[in-house]
């Protein structure tokens, strides 16, 4: 089997981690809010534990995965995360479900980094872009519809689904891991950069690399900013579902416009990478995501937010590419640099609840101030990649 055959298993593995942790994460807070009563501020703690945790370990599941191999790292992550959340199909405790998501968590640390350098070794500076972009639309493909169909399956097979679902897809993950790994055989199973040493020069890179370096900077400083607005979105739907008296399936239903944004900017950019290194294009998806998010959490009526949701979905789509492409584009340590990528957006994850569930509490009679206080932290986002553009310009 070819090595381009062999990336199929590698798409297909990506496919199914994103349909598992998708499902339970996102309908995670659905679950506490029905089961324990959890308000947003619960939630948006709840989110902000989540981010903190991958913050921390996901650059260490991308550096385990630069030097003991992809397949071992990706191996010991997605068991366990099926571990986890089998313990959790059986608990009825409020904290032992927050134990299951931290240690839920881990796991996936030493997932997304790996599935990143998979895809993208081996790649020729003119084949990267057209196959992270594959990457971009998997995940995301399987992401909104996990979401979309996600409230519907909680309320049909019930919500102890949360858990034994995501295990079923895992196990099946496994068994796919174990067939890719005899099919690459001993000599891709070593350490990524010793197996680099005997793989064919590719052609060198032909931009800037000054430019390279500092987009990629700027990518890692937006992307934490991006996942600051995602994050507490996610975290309140099930309060903004509450507000308009949405079933679960309906919430999923409504709530999941910005997903396919997202993955329809993800298809614009694979086809045209006119993008590339571009501040421009970079700066205005920032400030479309900004709006997006003020609307959609301010919104009052279901048009305002679905349009709100389209404008969100675009701004990170470009915002999330830029960072993923830059980390692979700029260095040959895919795994580290792929952490890197994904501690970024662990911090994201962990700043934007934080932010909320704070402001909420120290203003719990303003139910807005804690999407006027993630607002106001984007804007600083904002500044902040002024300033870098602006000190950078004379360095290439």
């Amino acid at each position: 089997m070819s090595y381009r055959k062999l990336k199929i298993g590698y798409f297909a593995l990506e496919a199914l981690n994103s349909l598992a942790t998708s499902y339970y994460f996102f309908y995670l807070f659905f679950f506490m809010a029905t089961e324990y009563g959890f308000t947003n501020r619960d939630n948006l703690a709840m989110a902000a534990l989540n981010g903190f945790v991958y913050m921390l370990n996901a650059w260490l599941g991308g550096r385990f995965g630069q030097r003991y191999g992809y397949f071992s790292a990706l191996s010991l992550g997605v068991g366990v995360m099926a571990a986890s959340l089998a313990v959790g199909a059986f608990l009825h405790n409020q904290w032992g479900h927050i134990v299951v998501m931290v240690v839920c968590t881990l796991g996936m640390c030493f997932t997304w980094p790996n599935l990143e350098a998979l895809v993208s070794e081996r790649e020729s500076p003119h084949e990267l872009p057209r196959t992270l972009g594959l990457y971009n639309m998997v995940w995301a493909g399987a992401g909104a519809l996990a979401f979309f169909a996600g409230g519907a399956l909680l309320e049909s097979l019930g919500p102890r689904s949360l858990f034994w679902l995501p295990v079923g897809i895992q196990l099946s993950q496994l068994l796919l891991l174990a067939w890719l790994s005899k099919k690459l055989k001993f000599t891709v199973l070593v350490p990524p950069d010793q197996a680099l040493s005997h793989a064919p020069r590719l052609p060198l890179n032909p931009r800037p690399i000054a430019r390279a370096k500092t987009f990629l900077q700027m990518a890692w400083v937006a992307n934490p900013f991006a996942y600051i607005a995602v994050n507490t979105v996610v975290a309140v739907v099930p309060g903004i579902a509450k507000s308009f008296d949405l079933t679960p399936t309906l919430a999923g239903v409504f709530c999941s416009v910005w997903f396919f944004g997202r993955l329809a900017t993800f298809l614009a950019l694979w086809l045209w990478d006119g993008w590339h290194y571009r501040f421009r294009w970079f700066i205005s998806a920032y400030l479309l995501l900004v709006a997006g998010f003020a609307a959609l959490l301010l919104g009052s009526k279901l048009s305002t937010i679905i349009v709100a949701q389209v404008a969100f979905g675009m701004g990170l789509g470009l915002i999330y590419y830029s960072s993923l492409f830059y980390s692979m584009d700029a260095g040959e340590a895919k795994a580290e640099h792929g952490g890197l990528h994904e501690s970024a957006i662990g911090a994201g994850i962990f700043g934007g609840p934080a932010i909320a569930g704070s402001a909420l509490y120290l203003y719990p009679a303003s139910p807005q101030s804690g999407t006027v206080a993630v607002a106001a932290v984007l804007m600083i986002g904002f500044l902040s990649l002024l300033v870098m553009r602006y000190r950078s310009r004379g360095s290439y």
